[in-house]
């Protein structure tokens, strides 16, 4: 540390990154200008397609890879000049499943803390253990665990050396619903705790479930950063179904104005609406139907889901 005075550009922000990019020498830019900030406390999910740049950005941040251009802050400490003092407020638990399968999980765990200087805590070990229900695991080797019990073995090591951000790269991939609930709960506990949690997921009723705000990338760029339930609100859509007491064939073209969906038996219409706008067409479309003798059973709205506007954001842009 040399006696290094932090700098924080946000008292709330505990990640500060700036004009971030990555160039390779095949000419293949995998990040490009990247601003973002990360709040202390929260748990910030990035969204992406396989090959955006979620693992670069992150192996960037806790100094697996170098960048090509651009600065990265952590708790004020440059990820650089201050490589020591930034890796050790990390921990990160990567989407390969890498660990010594000789070892036992006892060992691995405790070995993790070592290597980062902190002082022997048999407790501390035991209580991350138990936490992720590995505490009657702890003796067996690595290689006899199952890929889920290897994953949480993956977040223990992560966690022993007492780190205040928590970096977890797909870190549910392959974990069955159940083991998947208990990660959840000890992701919780962790933010509850003060440590901020920063994952990418595939799993996105998951960012839906656990987030407080939501990054997407796409092709190496963020196109998108938000509170969850503000970008929920701003993209958010309802669709109205319409269930008609007789099947149509197709949607009269008298009604063809409000761009209606046909469902696939022809048992109801759907029609799509913005909740922001004045005007929904729904009270307009109601008098269509009426005037086209088209009756109807019942109706209902259902909310469009994060998963829905994951993918219309990143596919925006790809044909043109």
């Amino acid at each position: 540390m040399g006696g290094r005075t932090a700098y924080f550009p946000s008292m709330q922000s505990v990640i500060d990154i700036q004009n971030l990019s990555k160039s390779y020498d095949d000419g293949f830019q995998a990040l490009k200008n990247i601003d973002l900030k990360i709040e202390k406390g929260e748990i910030f999910a990035l969204l992406g397609p396989n090959g955006a740049g979620k693992t670069t950005l992150i192996s960037i941040i806790c100094g697996i890879v170098n960048a090509t251009e651009g600065s990265v802050q952590v708790a004020g400490f440059d990820i650089k000049r201050d490589f020591r003092e930034t890796r050790s407020r990390i921990g990160l638990v990567p989407q390969e499943l890498t660990t010594d399968a000789f070892e036992t999980v006892w060992d691995t765990v405790n070995f993790s803390r070592g290597l980062f200087g902190k002082p022997k805590d048999l407790m501390h070990i035991e209580k991350i253990l138990k936490e992720l229900s590995l505490w009657d695991k702890r003796d067996n080797r690595i290689l006899t665990l199952s890929g889920g019990m290897k994953r949480r073995v993956l977040i223990a090591k992560a966690l022993s050396h007492e780190p205040e951000i928590l970096f977890l790269d797909e870190p549910t991939a392959g974990v069955d619903v159940e083991l998947r609930k208990d990660m959840w709960n000890v992701v919780r506990e962790l933010r509850d705790s003060g440590v901020t949690i920063i994952l990418t997921t595939h799993y996105i009723e998951e960012a839906e479930m656990m987030a407080d705000r939501i990054g997407v990338i796409r092709a190496g760029e963020i196109i998108l950063v938000d509170e969850k339930m503000e970008l929920m609100r701003k993209l958010g859509e309802k669709q109205l179904t319409i269930h008609l007491q007789e099947k149509l064939k197709t949607v009269p073209d008298a009604l063809a104005k409000h761009d209606l969906a046909l469902a696939k038996d022809g048992a109801a219409l759907i029609f799509t609406y913005d909740t922001k706008a004045d005007r929904t067409g729904i009270t307009s479309l109601l008098a269509d139907l009426s005037k086209q003798k088209i009756g109807f059973n019942d109706i209902e709205t259902s909310e469009r889901s994060l998963e829905d506007i994951f993918v219309t954001l990143v596919h925006q842009g790809e044909d043109t």
